[in-house]
């Protein structure tokens, strides 16, 4: 279950049904939403919405293509609901939205994800329960200041059942990460708000599922963060690092050529 092949090509057959965009940012988060699912949120009898099951926030919410794709997979979303993807009336909109059972929040309004993950996972310290908050947030993101407000409080409160997962897969909607606004050294920056942190190749699923484990592992009481280097448009040759794979639509020959790729 979650074939990073197939998920792929349910994005893609989401994209072309919908006639709908953010196939690169979807594609780039694949491999972590796969090993996440597989390997590492607890979701009681598999309902999605069970009181106590770990949270999976999807702050980067233009992403959710990849996590519809990881939904269908486990039985939360139907064929139809794939093949209607944003047409008017159908319940699955091209963001992030908390009313969908599988959805813990509200976005793509960029930066406020995050916030609402610490909240999940202060509330799950206080009430004393097993739950983890998993965030997964982007590099682009992260030019906004509540993210930093956000880590800086999850430091302060001790959030040890937080993990960040930040995709770095070096652009954002307008261009380049570095070409908009440099981001630095992301992992010392997280370092120097308190997270206990590593760097991981965001496509290897063998070391995302290992560092994962080690992380929430660690006799720590400092949230935790991995900043995960991965591929925009990854995957797909021609989408691969090509940003604009953020906007462009999908045609019948392009169609065609990506899945195609999958399939080979």
């Amino acid at each position: 279950m979650f074939d990073p092949k197939k998920l792929r090509q349910t994005i893609l057959k989401m994209a072309y049904a919908g006639s709908t965009v953010h196939i690169g940012c979807a594609f780039s988060i694949v491999e972590i939403l796969a090993v996440l699912y597989r390997s590492h949120l607890h979701i009681p009898n598999h309902e999605p919405d069970l009181p106590l099951r770990d949270y999976l926030v999807l702050s980067k919410g233009h992403g959710v293509m990849a996590q519809y794709a990881c939904m269908y997979e486990l039985g939360w979303l139907t064929d139809r609901d794939i093949q209607d993807y944003a047409r008017d009336g159908t319940i699955l909109k091209g963001l992030s939205d908390v009313h969908i059972k599988g959805l813990e929040v509200s976005s793509g309004s960029l930066g406020h994800g995050l916030s609402v993950g610490v909240g999940l996972a202060l509330a799950a310290k206080k009430n004393r329960t097993s739950q983890r908050c998993f965030a997964i947030v982007g590099d682009g993101e992260i030019n906004e200041g509540a993210i930093w407000e956000a880590l800086l409080f999850a430091a302060h409160f001790e959030l040890s059942n937080l993990l960040v997962i930040v995709d770095k897969n070096g652009y954002q909607a307008m261009g380049a990460t570095d070409e908009v606004m440099r981001l630095g050294n992301i992992v010392d920056k997280l370092q120097a708000f308190g997270f206990e942190t590593r760097e991981v190749n965001g496509h290897d699923e063998l070391a995302l599922d290992r560092t994962i484990h080690e992380l929430m592992g660690l006799d720590s009481k400092s949230p935790r963060a991995i900043v995960a280097h991965t591929i925009k448009g990854k995957g797909v040759s021609f989408m691969e690092n090509n940003n604009i794979w953020h906007y462009t639509r999908l045609n019948d020959e392009t169609y065609k050529l990506a899945i195609a790729e999958l399939q080979s």
